[in-house]
């Protein structure tokens, strides 16, 4: 029976109690298995039960549970570190170890503050975003964040200091007969006329999802968006924050996500997959630039939090980064995504209600529809997405379908961001578990 003393997330829900773990499925006390195809939030990247990222965070139980960072240094910290850097893009060369993505986003957005600060440049407060973003629930991270369902009740209570263009979504909102490039430089220039109506000398960063997670569904940036961001942030030195924490870390195929777009941040944000659920870590990653400016000045980031480079996380972390190394998993998510993808096209590519299938790697999308041709989304009473979720835990299937795709209350789409081991079989069985799922919750939305 559930404890009458936990807060859950949702105080209706009914949930199954999870007791055990086998690869890419999970197992809940009446022994029925289901197979994790979204990684619960595109976290558990290695599966439910990798013995040898158990085992390192045992070894590193046993010799070291804990060490507060104003105190001590670990080797777990300082190992993992220097792993990180030397796969991270040219230019990033210190990382700030967090417990989680939305910390992640806040040590940024601070840091982002500190470092024109230390350069004496403090009317620098601005931070601009887009809209249709995600960067964390905490109140810096959701004020930057474009999820409009999440920020509206906590509105009062978020900055203004954060500002918000468009998406690049290019499927959706692209005009008639325009291609992808001269898309993409249209919105990327929403930056720079932004930057421009608050003043240059006040804008601090631009904070963006390289691959857009769960607000819009897997939507990848097209060719040359990225490119003119950066040639903009540098225009007027403005930071540059790629937020990876759903789509990095080899989710996409490439141990960073922003490595397919040829550019290079200030700030890369790291979570999720990074501990693949074994432990909680994530991480800012800094340029040298950034870094420098606090060395050479106070020499104190004013930040901080109780668990950063906490030992048995990083223990976790490295033996993360070493079976995906190990096992050439990047290639695994690269095949079976590849196949995947193919499989998900072959099925809902004519679908009736599913206008948009996209995504890099094990990170995919479906953007459901109520008319393919105007791609005009279901009502949002309907609750379509809620309904392929209970529909898909009933056939044994774990997806993350997600509402307010279009506008932050219409629209609904399907994210799958399934475990780097899962096999093509595997991959077959989610497109069929997926397929039942969303015909029974079609049903159920047309009595």
């Amino acid at each position: 029976m559930p404890s009458p003393h936990v807060f859950p997330r949702h105080t209706k829900a009914e949930l199954p109690v999870a007791v055990g773990g086998d690869g890419c499925f999970l197992i809940d006390a009446a022994g029925k298995r289901y197979l994790d195809a979204c990684g619960g939030a595109a976290v558990s990247c290695l599966g439910h039960s990798d013995k040898a990222v158990v085992d390192a965070i045992k070894a590193q139980l046993d010799a070291l549970p804990y060490a507060h960072t104003s105190f001590f240094t670990t080797e777990a910290a300082e190992q993992l570190a220097d792993r990180l850097v030397a796969r991270a893009p040219d230019g990033i060369e210190r990382v700030y170890f967090v417990s989680g993505g939305s910390e992640a986003a806040e040590s940024a957005i601070k840091l982002a503050r500190q470092y024109f600060l230390e350069k004496s440049e403090p009317k620098r407060a601005n931070i601009i975003a887009r809209w249709q973003s995600y960067h964390g629930n905490t109140l810096g991270a959701l004020a930057a964040g474009g999820n409009r369902w999440r920020r509206a009740q906590f509105e009062p209570l978020l900055t203004d200091a954060m500002h918000h263009v468009d998406a690049c979504h290019y499927w959706r909102w692209a005009e008639p007969g325009e291609s992808e490039e001269d898309y993409g430089l249209r919105v990327a220039d929403q930056l720079e006329a932004k930057i421009l109506e608050l003043g240059p000398e006040t804008v601090a960063a631009f904070m963006a999802e390289p691959v857009v997670g769960a607000t819009m569904g897997a939507v990848p940036p097209v060719p040359g968006y990225f490119k003119r961001i950066r040639d903009i942030c540098d225009r007027y030195g403005v930071l540059l924050i790629l937020d990876e924490v759903m789509c990095g870390m080899g989710r996409t195929g490439t141990l960073f996500a922003c490595e397919q777009d040829g550019v290079v941040p200030d700030m890369l944000l790291i979570a999720k997959g990074l501990g693949a659920g074994y432990q909680p870590i994530g991480a800012t990653l800094v340029s040298r630039d950034i870094y420098q400016a606090i060395e050479g000045g106070s020499g104190f980031f004013q930040h901080g939090h109780t668990y950063i480079g906490h030992p048995t996380a990083c223990a976790a972390g490295r033996a993360v980064l070493d079976q995906i190394e190990g096992r050439d998993l990047l290639a695994n998510v690269n095949a079976v995504g590849a196949h995947l993808k193919a499989a998900l096209q072959e099925r809902f590519g004519q679908h009736p209600n599913v206008g948009d299938v996209r995504g890099r790697g094990l990170f995919l999308g479906l953007e459901l529809v109520a008319d393919r041709e105007t791609k005009a989304p279901f009502d949002p009473s309907l609750k379509l997405n809620a309904a392929i979720k209970k529909a898909a835990m009933a056939n044994g299937l774990m997806v993350y379908p997600m509402g307010g795709t279009v506008d932050g209350e219409a629209g609904d789409h399907v994210l799958i961001a399934p475990p780097f081991i899962l096999t093509e079989g595997e991959a077959d069985m989610v497109v069929d578990r997926l397929d039942k799922a969303m015909a029974t919750a079609l049903e159920s939305v047309a009595r």
